[in-house]
């Protein structure tokens, strides 16, 4: 069994985290570490894991060493703590965007301070499976991207390698959140009586998963993203210009061969019906990314759309993923939930 610890557990990314690992066959969880509540039960927290397990959350300096170690920190944090979990586990899965980038002035362009860790940036690999599996296969500081980047990325990848779309004139990506992306200690903005009914444009330009985008793919990037009113789920509709000569025919063949072999990436290419587009509500609670596109054919303008719960495919759940493939496990152990519907 693979003895794992999960820091900041009591958030939304860490209930997550709880809730698969505590189902997965192949580990136990021997530490779920939280500042704010040592020594409460973490049902306390998170009500859904009620009859699941009898743990209470610790302080850091409780915990035993692991094999592996979550960090649903916030950002900013856990780069001043990653030498500290570093000496106590032999693989590092930190969930924040402290090492998603591998350029420090970049970081600084978009998280607006010096990074206070540069000399390992390069050293974390990118926790994606779909573009860095055989990376991950001996990786031992991981990097778990963002939620609406992880969308857009899948939702763009196919097009980038098949060099179907002008990659000068870039990708434009409208992205839209549910509000448990702002985390379980979010500010007024995130109050019922502000949050309810809005739809929010909460970064207009230069959102940070912008950059993750632009690292992954090669292409230049500008992204919006806006605040809806749902909990879970995240939605990127992502812009681009199809290259002369390429049609619908040739961007549904890169998708489908992209993807093909993927355990939890779903290409969705129905003619009609109420989810002929990738739909983040019949997601929810799974670790699947569905992707697919509409092409208007007289102007070549092509939008791929990627959706996904941004708790799980957007964050835990990949981090999950990600274990499996370091560790040598099925891919999808502990994964296979498959969403819900109706919900």
């Amino acid at each position: 069994m693979l003895r794992v610890t999960v820091v900041g557990a009591a958030g939304y990314i860490g209930g997550e985290l709880l809730r698969l690992l505590l189902g997965h066959p192949e580990v136990e969880v021997v530490g779920a570490v939280s500042s704010r509540f040592p020594g409460k039960r973490i049902d306390g927290v998170h009500p859904n894991l009620r009859s699941v397990t009898d743990l209470a959350f610790c302080s850091a300096e409780e915990t035993p060493e692991s094999d592996a170690v979550f960090l649903a920190l916030p950002h900013r944090v856990a780069m001043t703590q990653i030498e500290q979990w570093r000496s106590r586990a032999g693989v590092v899965l930190d969930l924040t965007g402290d090492f998603r980038l591998d350029d420090t002035e970049v970081f600084r362009r978009y998280y607006g301070e010096e990074h206070l860790a540069p000399q390992l940036l390069g050293d974390f690999v990118p926790g994606l499976p779909e573009l860095y599996r055989e990376r991950l296969r001996t990786a031992d500081l991981i990097s778990v991207p963002g939620c609406m980047a992880t969308a857009a990325v899948l939702a763009l990848h196919p097009l980038v390698t098949h060099d179907l779309i002008d990659l000068e004139r870039g990708a434009q990506v409208d992205a839209k959140t549910g509000s448990s992306g702002s985390g379980a200690t979010a500010g007024p903005a995130n109050l019922h009586a502000e949050r309810s009914g809005a739809m929010r444009v909460f970064a207009p330009t230069r959102h940070r998963h912008e950059a993750e985008i632009s690292r992954h793919l090669g292409l230049p990037t500008a992204m919006t993203a806006t605040g809806v009113e749902a909990v879970r789920g995240a939605q990127t509709l992502c812009h681009a210009t199809l290259r002369p000569g390429a049609d619908a025919k040739a961007v549904r063949r890169a998708f489908r061969e992209c993807y093909a072999a993927e355990p939890f990436v779903r290409v969705v290419a129905h003619q009609r019906g109420i989810y002929r587009y990738p739909d983040p509500k019949i997601l929810l609670g799974s670790n699947f990314c569905d992707v697919g596109f509409a092409l208007d054919e007289d102007t070549g303008r092509l939008s791929a759309i990627g959706a996904l719960d941004n708790l799980v495919k957007g964050g835990a759940g990949n981090a999950v993923q990600c274990l499996n493939v370091r560790m040598g496990l099925p891919e999808t152990l502990g994964l296979t939930f498959p969403g819900l519907h109706p919900l």
